[in-house]
């Protein structure tokens, strides 16, 4: 692991150089972003990390025929693989408190210093926004910056007992964040009253107060990352009642912080059952055959991940008209796709091996 993260910070640091220049210290860069850097990619890939570490540990005392020793004493393959569990439960337990609890909290830091002397706070703008902000309350924007706290062609209509009671539009809306009011220009109010009767008020600026934020319309996609899965597991919730399109990111990141923990299992067992087999090549091949492994796994994770995103995972897409059972939530099962087609793999290897 210091090795890989070592290499990893080389290229990072020859990547940023320039950036660090624009007037970030040194301290800055290296305890607001390094040390939470190494906390954020040396948990996200400890799992692949163990994978080759297990490899490599085991190929060696194959090589010393330990394990045949071990084998022909009588000992059976399950019982060689329990030191391996306890192992992989410890660095899994590990992984599960990072990823929930601590490295929220690590990425505060990291992602500000990103945006602050990298990334900069620049945000796409949204097109054609709908969203409930409450239960009745719907918003609409043509466009919307978050970056700007504004948006033009706006509307918000309130509806009670399902009819409309009030509709509130403008040609251009801009959050003042000095008096926490909305600014509205050109806007027109139409009310429906208890009698049925229309009411128009129009004006050419008004200053309210509305029932929804800036990031309630546009929220930042790596905020997420710096929340903890009790504040996540709110936040999916509430963007859900708004019918937010980015909701499958934030269900798929909510997986994926007990998916990466839980994948130690998967590839301890699968790493024991390869390399406890002698090979020509000894250990090279097994390490060789281990990177191309773990290649494959974060292939099959990006592949997976866009199937989500792009719907093919839908109830209206090839997996949904043949297993229905897992259309329920799309994007959370997509995480999972990989652990589950290795986890395939390693049992088969499991079988296999002690033959």
């Amino acid at each position: 692991m210091m090795l890989i993260l070592s290499i990893a910070i080389v290229f990072d640091i020859s990547e940023k150089l320039d950036d660090f220049q624009n007037g970030a210290e040194l301290h800055e860069i290296i305890f607001d972003y390094y040390i939470n850097f190494i906390a954020f990619y040396g948990n996200l890939f400890s799992a692949l990390i163990l994978f080759i570490s297990t490899i490599w540990f085991t190929s060696r005392i194959t090589a010393n025929s330990e394990i045949v020793a071990i084998l022909t004493s009588g000992t059976s393959f399950r019982r060689l693989l329990r030191p391996y569990w306890i192992g992989a439960t410890i660095i899994c337990l590990i992984s599960l408190a990072l990823n929930h609890l601590v490295v929220p909290q690590t990425n505060i830091k990291r992602i500000a210093f990103e945006e602050k002397y990298v990334t900069g706070v620049n945000r796409p703008i949204n097109q054609k926004v709908h969203r409930q902000v409450l239960p009745g309350h719907y918003v609409y924007f043509e466009t919307f910056s978050g970056t700007r706290h504004s948006g033009y062609q706006f509307t918000y209509e309130v509806f009670e007992d399902h009819k409309l009671a009030s509709k509130l539009s403008a040609d251009f809306v801009r959050l003042d964040t000095a008096i926490g009011k909305w600014r509205l220009d050109n806007y027109r109010l139409r009310t429906v009253d208890s009698l049925g009767q229309e009411h128009i008020l129009s004006g050419r600026r008004l200053d309210t107060v509305l029932s929804f934020t800036s990031e309630q319309i546009a929220p930042k996609l790596n905020s997420i990352a710096t929340m903890n899965s009790r504040e996540l597991s709110k936040f999916i919730a509430q963007e859900e009642i708004t019918g937010n399109e980015n909701i499958a990111s934030y269900q798929m990141e909510m997986q994926r912080r007990s998916s990466y923990p839980l994948s130690a299992y998967v590839f301890v067992l699968l790493a024991v059952s390869l390399a406890s087999q002698k090979r020509r090549g000894g250990l090279g091949i097994n390490i060789a055959i281990g990177l191309v492994l773990s290649a494959i796994y974060i292939f099959t994770m990006q592949i997976s991940q866009t199937f989500a995103t792009t719907g093919i995972l839908s109830t209206d897409g090839w997996l949904g008209k043949t297993l229905l059972w897992i259309t329920i939530q799309p994007a959370e099962f997509a995480i999972w796709i990989p652990n589950i087609l290795f986890a395939g793999v390693a049992i088969w290897r499991y079988i296999v091996a002690p033959k």
